[in-house]
């Protein structure tokens, strides 16, 4: 083998040569790749009659390199690789396999023939990073699989596994081997004649206006607030004409993708998911879980339970009854159902997993094997403690006592054990086998290790991890409180709730704050606001329409009624009419809010209450509550997280609004101390997060 870069070797057998691409762990497109193929194509192709390309280890080219993400590209840039695979003067055929993503799949389809293995999983993501295809994607795609498929996956980034990517057109063949054996075998049939070739930039692609108009029809509709995939449409229109011209429309289009704020937020979400993995107590070694208790089979009890078994976990689930029990395995049955549905686990992993993981039972005693038990009930301190006095009798030394309280002082359950270096919070999202976010919620003597278990358990689970401090409702649920108070307020002053739905949906969340209540049960939020009232600052104001609303037993979608009618959601008449007789009660005159009034306000009491948490330590950094509103509350991927946001609008002009609100009321809009700092400074989140590490 002969070096042509640090990552990229190429040799000669016989009259084909072989160029092999080691950039571990997955063969990122790094300068040195891209530079290694340019030279070995470029020492080859006078010395051959046909190359084979493939990647050793776990894939082809998996994608760009994340290192040079905000960083001006060495050359040589991709497109011109991929030119020059296109260009070269023999044969090339690319051996597909893993993950072939973006940039990989660029110089794929740049090649003459491609041969996939069965690992292969290939796709277009660029759109999730708010920019599109930018080394000829949108052009050689169409020429491949034609102008529907590549529309497909370049404006959703989905994957495609290998049999679809046949089916597509998007590979020549299958195979199985070793990639250098076929990557041998393929070029020597190329040389043959039994493996035919082509150059995809002389395909001509026939205009097709009528698909083109349906997807950027369906985009205006769905994603009117996105930029690239309307761009991706753009570009593949141009495949239809000259393939020069439409390289170089691609990449102008390209560009003006990498300056939109939206590619800024986008790749702030794309790094929030690794940046959370670092946390104080990674150096600890984590304790061995094999088997979990989890104590209630409800909703949440049944998800979490879900979750570990399609981990492969043992499963013990205890409830007070049988009759609990026969509900808690129906529900869990109908998730891993759903699983085999989605193709996310075989039927017979799911038969494994009913008869031979699970176990039910009604007697605590048959925890005493678990190394972990998760609680999963009411959300009420004193069940919760009697709960935990329990574990503590019946659960072997060294297993860990985890609660999944929303709201709840963690110490005070730990306060119920002999243990409580054992004892952590583990805040799972409902539904717990389908929701990414698990907040790890440390008190005040837990253990390093048993920190670390928390997120070793989340890795197992595939979920996104993010540590967080004792306060009430931890990092999401305590913003969430906050700005849902202002969500109040606007419908108090003269909004409706139909009217703030709508222009919160409008700035890119899929659900409005009363859509949202009205999903997750109106009951708790009431049942929060009377635990709380007690400590309700006398200068605070509170909007009872929410009491009202629920003294009707109007608790959203399961009653069927809620701030909207179900199921065809409409809004309730009779909540408009509670909200006017709130109204009069206390003697507003509603005014008119615009939807950017709306959206500012609602944004603004988002940033407060995260700079608070942060304050109070509660997260370790900015994007740690970037990552927990992105992965658990909705919040738009394209706008980064709210201190990314806040970032991005200017943290004074954050600051102006809260002092331009606070005329209206005080006690709410208090600007913290470290946001007008960093305002007065010209700081920005974006430099505490580097400090941070």
């Amino acid at each position: 083998m002969t070096a042509a870069s640090d990552t990229v070797s190429y040799e000669i057998v016989g009259d084909v040569g072989l160029i092999c691409l080691e950039n571990p762990p997955v063969n990122a497109a790094s300068a040195s790749l891209r530079a290694g193929i340019v030279a070995a194509l470029q020492a080859l192709e006078i010395e051959v009659s046909a190359i084979g390309i493939y990647g050793a280890g776990r894939a082809f080219i998996a994608g760009a390199d994340i290192k040079e993400f905000g960083q001006p590209q060495a050359d040589p840039i991709l497109p011109e690789v991929c030119l020059a695979v296109e260009n070269c003067a023999v044969p090339v055929v690319a051996i597909v396999h893993g993950p072939t993503l973006g940039g990989g799949l660029e110089v794929a389809m740049s090649c003459h023939a491609r041969i996939a293995l069965p690992s292969l999983r290939a796709g277009l993501p660029e759109v999730l990073l708010g920019i599109i295809p930018g080394a000829g994607g949108t052009q050689r795609g169409p020429r491949l699989m034609g102008v529907r498929n590549t529309l497909d996956l370049a404006t959703t980034g989905r994957h495609v596994k290998a049999d679809e990517a046949l089916a597509l057109g998007l590979v020549d063949r299958l195979d199985e081997g070793a990639p250098r054996d076929v990557a041998l075998r393929a070029a020597q049939e190329v040389i043959a004649g039994r493996l035919a070739t082509r150059r995809t930039a002389e395909i001509i692609v026939k205009a097709d206006r009528t698909v083109l108009n349906e997807f950027a029809s369906a985009l205006r509709a769905k994603q009117a607030h996105l930029f690239s995939p309307h761009k991706a449409v753009e570009a593949v229109a141009f495949a239809s004409g000259d393939f020069a011209h439409g390289m170089q429309r691609e990449r102008e289009i390209f560009q003006e993708c990498i300056q939109s704020p939206q590619r800024a937020g986008l790749i702030h979400a794309f790094f929030a998911e690794r940046a959370v993995g670092k946390y104080p107590e990674m150096g600890a070694t984590p304790r061995e879980v094999a088997e979990v208790g989890v104590v209630g089979g409800g909703t949440m009890g049944a998800g979490i339970a879900t979750a570990c078994l399609l981990a492969g976990l043992k499963v013990v689930l205890l409830e007070m009854n049988v009759d609990a029990l026969d509900r808690a395995r129906a529900t869990i049955t109908g998730n891993l159902d759903g699983a085999v549905k989605r193709g996310k686990m075989s039927a017979e992993a799911r038969d494994a997993a009913l008869g031979e993981l699970l176990k039910l039972s009604t007697k605590y005693p048959d925890f005493s094997a678990c190394d972990m038990i998760i609680e999963a009930v009411f959300e009420d301190m004193t069940v919760k403690k009697q709960v935990f006095r329990n574990l503590n009798l019946h659960a072997k030394p060294g297993a860990i006592l985890a609660t999944n309280t929303s709201y709840l002082d963690v110490d005070e359950v730990a306060k119920a054990t002999a243990r409580p270096e054992s004892v952590i919070g583990l805040h799972f999202f409902s539904p717990a086998h389908v929701m990414k976010l698990l907040e790890i919620v440390v008190g005040a003597h837990t253990a390093p290790e048993v920190v670390a278990t928390g997120f070793a358990l989340a890795k197992k689970l595939r979920k996104i991890a993010v540590r967080a401090g004792v306060c009430d409702g931890f990092i999401g649920n305590r913003i969430l409180n906050h700005y849902r108070k202002v969500a109040d307020y606007l419908i108090m002053d003269g909004a409706s709730p139909a009217q703030v739905d709508a222009a919160v949906r409008g700035f890119g969340f899929a659900m409005g704050p009363f859509q949202v209540m009205d999903l997750a049960g109106l009951d708790i939020g009431w049942a929060t606001r009377k635990r709380l009232a007690p400590t309700r600052p006398a200068e605070e104001r509170y909007v009872e329409i929410a009491d009202r609303v629920c003294e009707n037993g109007w608790f959203g979608r399961k009653a069927g009624r809620g701030y909207y009618d179900y199921p065809d959601g409409t809004p309730n008449a009779d909540v408009l009419q509670i909200i006017e007789t709130e109204r009069a009660k206390a003697g507003i005159t509603p005014c008119d809010f615009s939807d950017q009034e709306i959206v500012e306000r609602y944004m603004t009491a988002m940033v407060c209450e995260a700079v608070r948490i942060l304050e109070d330590g509660i997260a370790q950094r900015p994007i740690d509550i970037d990552a927990v509103q992105l992965f658990g509350y909705g919040f738009p991927r394209h706008h980064g997280g709210p201190l990314h946001y806040a970032d991005s609008i200017g943290l004074a002009e954050i600051v102006a609004r809260a002092e331009r609100y606070a005329s209206e009321d005080a006690h709410y809009w208090q600007v913290p101390r470290l946001l007008r700092e960093l305002a007065d400074t010209g700081g920005s989140f974006a430099e505490l997060n580097q400090a941070a590490g």
